[in-house]
C-alpha cells in the first residue's frame, strides 16, 4: 500500500479552530475516522459532536493513524509539535500534512527532520478563508516530494477544490506568502481607488461596473469588494466581520517581508502594505476583516 493511502483512513488532526475545524469535519463527512486534538476544550467538544475521537495530546493524536494533518498558528508551534511530539510517536508510514501558514525555513527544517525519521511530509497551506474551509473549496499550495504529494492529494481534495504541487519542501509556504503579499497590496489599491472615487463624486457601483470588466479587475475587487453593495457577499456588507482578519493578513505580510530580507528580494509595495496593515492593526482592528482597511484610508483623507 502506498504511503498513507487508504480509501477510508484513520486521520489525526491537530488544531481544529476556525480553519482546521471545518477541514476536519469535511474529512469526517468523507467517511474517514478522525482523532482530533486542540488546546481548546470547547473546540474539542464541537469535534466530538461531529463524530471525532478526542485525543488528550498532540502525541496521542499522532499515534496509530494513517495520516496526520496539522493546522497551527505559527512556525514555533509547528516545530514544537512535530519535533517534540509527532516524530517520536507516529507509526512508520504515517503521512504528515502541515496546513499551517509558516515561514519557509521552518517548513523545510521540519520536513528535513521528518525525512530523517523516515516520514513522508508535505507543507500544504491554504487559501480561501473560513468560507472555503466550510464549503470544501480551499486552494492548497503543496510543497514536498512527488510521492508524498500524490499520497496527500486524495485527502486534500476532500477539503479543497484546487490542489497545486508547487515543488519541493517549503514551496507551498513560498507560494502562499507571495500570493498573500499580492492580495494585501491589491486590497489597498482597490480601497484607495474607491476612496478617490468618493472624492470625485463617482458612484461605487459605477466604478465597480467599469473596473470589474476592465484592467483594474482583481479578486479584491470582484470577490471581496471593500465597499457595501457591488458584491453582496463581501465582508463590507456585514460591517467587515471576517472573513480573513487583519491579524492574519499582517502575519502573512510579515512572513513575506522576512523572506524578502532573508533572500535579498526587493519588495517595496509589500513592505509598504505591511506598514499600513500594521498601523490598522494598532488601531484595534486585529479582528476586523482585512478589507476594512478602507476605513483607515478614508479617515486619512478627511
Amino acid at each position: 500500500m502506498e504511503i498513507g493511502r487508504r480509501t477510508m483512513a484513520r486521520i489525526g488532526f491537530i488544531g481544529v479552530g476556525n480553519m482546521g475545524g471545518p477541514m476536519a469535519r469535511n474529512l469526517l463527512k468523507a467517511g474517514h475516522a478522525l482523532k482530533a486534538f486542540d488546546l481548546s476544550e470547547k473546540l474539542l467538544g464541537t469535534m466530538k459532536d461531529a463524530g471525532a475521537e478526542i485525543a488528550g495530546s498532540a502525541a496521542e493524536a499522532a499515534r496509530d493513524v494513517d495520516v496526520l494533518v496539522t493546522m497551527l498558528p505559527a512556525g514555533p508551534q509547528v516545530r514544537k509539535v512535530y519535533e517534540g511530539e509527532v516524530l517520536s510517536q507516529a507509526a512508520p508510514g504515517t503521512l504528515l500534512v502541515d496546513c499551517s501558514t509558516i515561514d519557509v525555513e521552518t517548513a523545510r527544517a521540519v520536513a528535513a527532520a521528518a525525512g530523517d525519521k523516515g516520514f513522508a511530509m508535505v507543507d500544504a497551506p491554504v487559501s480561501g478563508g473560513v468560507g472555503g474551509a466550510e464549503a470544501g473549496t480551499l486552494t492548497f499550495m503543496v510543497g514536498g516530494p512527488e510521492e508524498a504529494f500524490e499520497a496527500a492529494r486524495p485527502y486534500l481534495e476532500q477539503m479543497g477544490k484546487t490542489i497545486v504541487h508547487t515543488g519541493g519542501a517549503g514551496n507551498g509556504q513560498a507560494a502562499k506568502m507571495c500570493n498573500n503579499m499580492m492580495l494585501g497590496i491589491q486590497m489597498i489599491s482597490v480601497a484607495e481607488a474607491f476612496v478617490l472615487a468618493e472624492k470625485l463624486g463617482l458612484d461605487h457601483q459605477k466604478l465597480f461596473d467599469v473596473s470589474s470588466k476592465a484592467s483594474g479587475q482583481c479578486w479584491s475587487l470582484t470577490t471581496y469588494c471593500p465597499v457595501p453593495g457591488p458584491v453582496p457577499t463581501s465582508p463590507a456588507n456585514r460591517d467587515y466581520q471576517p472573513g480573513f482578519t487583519t491579524a492574519m493578513m499582517l502575519k502573512d505580510l510579515k512572513l513575506s517581508q522576512d523572506a524578502a530580507e532573508g533572500f535579498e528580494a526587493e519588495t517595496v509595495l509589500g513592505r509598504e502594505a505591511m506598514a499600513l496593515y500594521q498601523r490598522f492593526s494598532e488601531g484595534g482592528n486585529d479582528a476586523v476583516d482585512f478589507s476594512g482597511i478602507i476605513k483607515m484610508i478614508r479617515e486619512s483623507t478627511e
